[in-house]
């Protein structure tokens, strides 16, 4: 061999020598040992088997025997329906949150003063409470309409007489009318209160955009 390329070649022997213990020991600090539960008793292994993928776990360094990381259990198909619901009920969320968000700056932009913005919120809970008083009269004359029908059918009954289709078909009419009004004045009462909540809201987002803004301080340059 040329002198010139044995020191060469020497190193090269070198490096294949070690190059595999070196990768022993690079796999030997990785390798990790896992515990998981197993007919309610505790069960540890340097390999999980095929019945413990899906546990949750604990995952630990051979090397310095502390917990590297933690591995929860497979959801069950009815817990990620439930999940994806959960998913999507969120994204909804955060959606009308941003969506109120730009009503609010919207609004805020709209009203040259606080008293205007505070008045159009005035209009709308009048509007509202009107809304409520109404439906609470229809409530009240669908009530006692359907208490006359349900006494003419009983009356009917004591008597010993068969209750009138004509008199069965309005009570069951009238009676899923006065379900849905309740449901609706249910509503409007859910929005009333809401709309303090919005105008508080609004009222801060006005002041932020709208309130006096600090002037900038311009150094002064000192003469000569």
């Amino acid at each position: 061999m040329n002198k010139l390329y044995a020191p060469l070649a020497l190193a090269l022997m070198a490096a294949l020598l070690t190059a595999p213990a070196s990768a022993q020991k690079a796999a030997g600090d990785k390798k990790k040992l896992y515990c998981w539960n197993e007919g309610g008793r505790k069960v540890c292994g340097d390999a999980l088997p095929a019945t413990a993928v899906d546990s949750a776990r604990t995952e630990i360094s051979t090397k310095s025997g502390l917990p590297t990381g933690q591995v929860g259990r497979a959801l069950t198909a009815e817990e990620r329906v439930a999940a994806a619901a959960q998913a999507e009920i969120d994204r909804q969320n955060q959606f009308k949150a941003a969506a109120q968000r730009m009503r609010e700056h919207a609004m805020a932009e709209s009203y040259s003063t606080e008293a205007d913005l505070r008045r159009a919120f005035n209009d709308r809970i009048a509007l509202l409470d009107d809304t409520i008083k109404a439906a609470q009269l229809s409530i009240g004359g669908l009530r006692q309409s359907l208490i006359s029908l349900l006494r003419q059918a009983g009356e009917a009954e004591l008597a010993g007489k068969p209750v009138p289709a004509n008199l069965t078909g309005t009570i069951r009419t009238q009676h899923a009318e006065l379900m849905r009004q309740q449901g609706l004045l249910a509503a409007h009462r859910q929005n009333r209160s809401e709309i303090d909540v919005e105008l508080d809201h609004a009222l801060q987002t006005y002041r932020t955009l709208k309130g006096p803004k600090t002037p900038a301080v311009v150094p002064m340059q000192g003469g000569t």
